[in-house]
C-alpha cells in the first residue's frame, strides 16, 4: 500500500469513528419538527419550484440516470420520489387547488421525515444527472437539497455531517484541522524551500485548499504552490478565508453554509482579487461558485474557478508548460460539480493530453458521467457503505473497460471514495490527483 494509500485509511478509519457518536438531544417535539419543516418547505418553494413539482409524467428516466438505482434496482431510489413530502406541503399549502388537495393529500408527519433522511442524504449525490435527462426539465437535485434544509432545521440528519457542520461553525476547522494546522504546513511547505505567499494585501488570484490537502493529500498542497508560482500569477492564500469543504451546504444549514462561503468572499474582496481558485474539491466549487452569491445577497466581484478548470486556462494562455511523459493508458473521471453542473469538460482533457498520456473516455462521460457515489457528503456516511459500494462498481467496471493503468481525478471527494472502493474490493488501478500530476511535470 502506497503512502497515499495508507493516508486515505487513516481518513477513513477516523470518519468511522464519527458514526458511533450521538449528538446532545435538541427536545424537539414531533410537532415542532414537523412544522419547522414544514415553514423550510414554504419558505424555499417558489413558483418555478411549483411548476417543476406539477410537471413530473411518471416517465422514469430519472430512474435509469441514477446510480443508486441502477446499482440495486430498488424504486425507492427513484430520484423524483425523493421530493415527495415537498410535494405534499406544496399540494396542500401553495397549490392553486389546495382545497382540493387537502381532501386526499395527507399531512407530512415526523415518521416521514425520518424515513426520507435515509433518501436525501444517503442515497443522493445530488450528481444531477436526474436533473439533466429529465425531459420537463425538472431540476431534481437541487430540490433535494431543499429536502436537506428541511430535515436539517427539524433536527433530523446523519451524524457525520451534523458534526462536521457544528464544528465548521463553532471553531473554524474540520476533523480538528483548523487555521493552526493550516498555518503550520504553510511553514513546513517553505522549509521544504518553496515561495508560498501569505496574506499579501493585493493579489490578483486568492487560492483556497480543503482539510483533506492539509492533513492527507499533503502533495497535492504542494503541487498547488509549484503551479501558482510556474505560472507566475500574482497569487496569495489568506489565513483569513482558506478552507474551502462547505458542511454547511453538505448538511442543508444555510447559517453555517454562508459563514463558511463569506470568509472566502471576504479574504477575496479584502485583497481585490479578480479570480479565487477552488481546490480539488467539487462541491466547494459548487458552493462559492452557484450558492455564495445568493446567501451573500449580490454578485461577487470575482471569477470562482476550480482549479482543474483554471489548468486549463493556463496551459491555453501559455502560462502552464508541461513535460511530455512516457506514453500510458489513462481514464479521466469528471466531478459532477465540476463538469456537469460547472460546465467544464475540455480543460483537464487539454492539461492530459500536453502531458502526452492516452486518455481512454469511460461509456458515461462528460454531460453524463456517472457519479463516483460518493458525493454531497455521501462518502463521510457510515449507514451508506454498502450502497455506495454499489454504485462505486459501476464505475469501476467503467474505468475497466477502457483498459487503463491510472484513473486521473481532480476532487477530493470522488478520490477518497475511489480510494476506500479500491481498498474494500482490492481493485489494482492507480489513482492520481490530476493537480499532483502536473505539479509533478512543470516544463521550465
Amino acid at each position: 500500500m502506497s503512502l497515499s494509500e495508507q493516508a486515505y485509511q487513516r481518513f477513513v478509519e477516523g470518519a468511522k469513528q464519527m458514526g458511533s457518536m450521538s449528538l446532545p438531544a435538541d427536545n424537539l417535539t414531533d410537532d415542532q419538527r414537523v412544522n419547522i419543516a414544514r415553514d423550510v418547505y414554504i419558505s424555499h418553494l417558489d413558483s418555478a419550484m411549483g411548476m417543476d413539482l406539477e410537471s413530473c409524467i411518471h416517465c422514469g428516466m430519472c430512474a435509469e440516470a441514477c446510480h443508486f438505482y441502477m446499482a440495486t434496482n430498488d424504486a425507492k431510489y427513484t430520484p423524483i420520489y425523493k421530493l415527495d413530502l415537498m410535494k405534499r406541503v406544496y399540494r396542500r399549502e401553495l397549490s392553486p387547488m389546495r382545497w382540493l388537495h387537502r381532501l386526499y393529500t395527507r399531512d407530512i408527519t415526523a415518521d416521514d421525515l425520518r424515513e426520507y433522511e435515509e433518501l436525501v442524504y444517503d442515497s443522493c449525490t445530488e450528481c444531477g444527472r436526474c436533473s439533466m435527462v429529465c425531459p420537463m426539465g425538472i431540476h431534481i437535485a437541487g430540490m433535494v437539497n431543499v429536502n436537506r434544509q428541511a430535515l436539517t432545521a427539524a433536527g433530523i440528519g446523519p451524524v457525520e455531517l451534523t458534526m462536521l457542520d457544528h464544528e465548521q461553525c463553532e471553531s473554524g476547522s474540520l476533523f480538528h484541522v483548523g487555521k493552526e494546522q493550516f498555518l503550520e504546513a504553510i511553514e513546513n511547505l517553505r522549509r521544504q524551500g518553496l515561495d508560498v505567499p501569505l496574506d499579501n494585501p493585493k493579489a490578483d488570484v486568492v487560492v483556497t485548499t480543503s482539510t483533506l490537502d492539509l492533513s492527507t493529500t499533503t502533495d497535492a498542497l504542494a503541487a498547488t504552490v509549484n503551479i501558482m508560482n510556474h505560472t507566475g500569477r500574482d497569487w496569495t492564500f489568506s489565513s483569513d478565508g482558506y478552507e474551502c469543504a462547505n458542511f454547511g451546504m453538505l448538511l442543508g444549514d444555510e447559517e453555517v453554509q454562508a459563514c463558511a462561503s463569506n470568509k472566502l468572499i471576504e479574504a477575496a474582496i479584502a485583497c481585490e482579487a479578480s479570480v479565487v481558485i477552488t481546490s480539488e474539491c467539487g462541491h466547494c466549487y459548487a458552493a462559492l461558485r452557484w450558492d455564495a452569491p445568493n446567501l451573500y445577497g449580490k454578485p461577487l466581484p470575482f471569477k470562482v474557478m476550480a482549479i482543474s478548470e483554471f489548468l486549463g486556462n493556463e496551459l491555453h494562455a501559455g502560462r502552464l508548460k508541461l513535460k511530455k511523459l512516457d506514453k500510458k493508458v489513462v481514464a479521466w473521471h469528471d466531478p459532477c460539480k465540476v463538469g456537469r453542473i460547472g460546465g467544464s469538460f475540455q480543460e483537464p482533457r487539454d492539461v492530459i493530453e500536453a502531458m502526452g498520456l492516452d486518455l481512454h473516455e469511460t461509456e458515461s462521460h462528460g454531460k453524463t458521467n456517472l457519479c463516483c457515489g460518493g458525493g454531497a457528503g455521501v462518502f463521510l456516511i457510515n449507514r451508506a457503505a454498502d450502497l455506495r459500494h454499489k454504485a462505486f462498481q459501476i464505475k469501476r467496471a467503467e474505468v475497466d473497460d477502457t483498459g487503463a493503468e491510472s484513473l486521473v481525478v481532480s476532487c477530493g471527494s470522488c478520490r477518497l471514495n475511489f480510494e476506500n472502493g479500491k481498498h474494500k474490493s482490492n481493485w489494482d488501478m492507480s489513482i492520481e490527483s490530476l493537480v499532483e500530476l502536473v505539479g509533478e511535470n512543470l516544463d521550465e
